[in-house]
């Protein structure tokens, strides 16, 4: 296990000269406008993500000069290919007064695009899978206290360093694509710039299969997600940076971000340490758990041995809700799932307690449960329950967002940017790639308070 400790560069405004930015049309959005259905799980998660591709010129390449082109290769292939069957892309967000709900509104308002150039080489910017918030330098974002109508859903931004190297930086909405259906856009875009068109041939965009039923029947508590506060109007709850949601655009420094690499020797041993046949998953997910809330107690963990601690995490019920979502389908097919337990329990238990605690965690979500969830959002809306010592863990590292190709081999780092609190921890691919190129290891970020952080760095390193 390696706890990357190297110094971070901070990059400025003045360390780029960022272009215009311009508006991307569709060049083929419905007429006469379109309206989609956003279902109750794409409501829950109304937020922005921010993700960034880090490429160097290949050798076989002669010079820096082989990528001078481009950004103006993907602005191409973003205005006449992609936003061909992405038309939606295009378009914003809308708080509906009648339905009370928001809903997407193909309009064809535009995606954002520009151009940047760095005066720095990559090499200069240190270790790239480091968190590092000024990397939001690399993403044009669309302005925090812009009206729904003003914000664009889709964002890119081409970077060029003096070496030749660019940074690809996307800021898209989770509403609109969970991460599955990102990645597969993000393919789709390296495969047209690479030549080779569009790898998916169809889309299905259609939500209402995730309808809740009427009237609502909740089976189960969902204390998996909290409830928003009761205000004058729901717009508010919709569109306030107060949402418990990883928002990209606030940035404190009371929290500290690291990373630990486990490597895929590391990764065995967890799991030979959990003694019960269990994924790679759910050993990390187990250990991290309890780490965590060792650290979160710390010298008071006698104290509040009785206290809850709770791990929330993402789990797809593409093919678990019934009927099946059909494999084009690119909304949110993923909805929160937990484990709960006494902090004492966990904490002073071995690891495989944690391991059958996420086990159990994933086994409830059937298709049953999944509907529960869908009504249980219809009456009370809401968002994943990251409060208290309560966190969310999300595994980017199945996503294949290292394996996007625009022609110049597999990105040397991808990776979301540093959102500033200490509610979400992030799973990445740790860079040791099989002989497909698939990455095997494991990078953990993860960001605290500093006296938390502090006790976290002896915890996780206790094999």
């Amino acid at each position: 296990m390696v706890n990357n400790m190297s110094s971070i560069m901070s990059i400025t405004d003045q360390d780029l000269v960022k272009e215009e930015p311009i508006l991307l049309m569709s060049p083929r959005n419905p007429v006469p406008t379109e309206t989609i259905f956003l279902s109750n799980i794409d409501q829950a998660v109304t937020f922005p993500v921010e993700t960034v591709f880090f490429y160097e010129v290949p050798p076989n390449m002669a010079s820096a000069a082989s990528t001078v082109g481009i950004a103006g290769k993907v602005k191409k292939a973003v205005e006449e290919v992609l936003l061909v069957p992405y038309y939606f892309m295009a378009g914003r967000l809308n708080f509906s007064d009648e339905t009370k709900r928001l809903e997407l509104v193909c309009n064809n308002a535009g995606a954002l695009f520009v151009s940047a150039k760095s005066r720095f080489c990559l090499k200069d910017l240190g270790n790239l899978s480091h968190p590092n918030p000024s990397f939001h330098h690399f993403v044009l974002r669309p302005g925090i206290y812009k009206s729904l109508a003003e914000t664009a859903l889709f964002t890119i931004q081409v970077t060029r360093f003096e070496c030749g190297g660019f940074a690809l930086g996307f800021t898209t909405n989770h509403a609109i694509l969970d991460g599955k259906s990102a990645s597969e856009m993000f393919h789709n875009l390296a495969s047209i710039c690479r030549g080779e068109g569009l790898k998916t041939n169809h889309i299905n965009n259609d939500r209402t299969c995730m309808k809740a039923r009427t009237p609502p029947q909740i089976l189960f508590p969902h204390t998996e997600y909290v409830k928003l506060a009761r205000t004058s109007s729901l717009l508010s709850s919709f569109t306030s940076q107060k949402r418990p949601s990883p928002s990209p655009h606030i940035f404190s420094d009371k929290y500290t971000h690291k990373l630990f690499s486990f490597t895929p020797q590391m990764l065995k041993l967890l799991k030979q340490k959990a003694m019960i046949e269990c994924s790679t998953f759910e050993a990390i997910l187990a250990h991290i758990w309890r780490a965590r809330t060792r650290a979160i107690l710390g010298h008071d963990c006698d104290q509040h041995q009785d206290q809850d601690s709770t791990v929330l995490f993402a789990v797809d019920i593409r093919d678990t809700i019934s009927p099946p979502l059909p494999s084009s389908f690119i909304g949110n097919a993923v909805i929160t799932g937990y484990a709960r337990t006494k902090a004492r329990d966990l904490v002073g238990g071995p690891l495989s307690y944690g391991v059958e605690m996420v086990r159990e965690g994933r086994e409830r979500v059937t298709s049953e449960y999944i509907r529960s969830v869908i009504d249980w959002l219809e009456v009370y809306k809401g968002t994943p329950a990251t409060c208290g010592c309560a966190f969310y863990v999300s595994a980017w590292w199945k996503l294949g967002f290292g394996e996007v190709d625009l022609g110049f081999g597999r990105a040397k780092h991808a990776g979301p940017i540093v959102s500033g609190n200490d509610e979400f921890v992030l799973l990445l691919d740790g860079g040791d790639c099989d002989e497909g190129g698939k990455g095997l290891g494991i990078n953990v970020w993860i960001g605290l308070e500093k006296d938390k952080m502090e006790r976290f760095l002896k915890c996780v390193f206790e094999m």
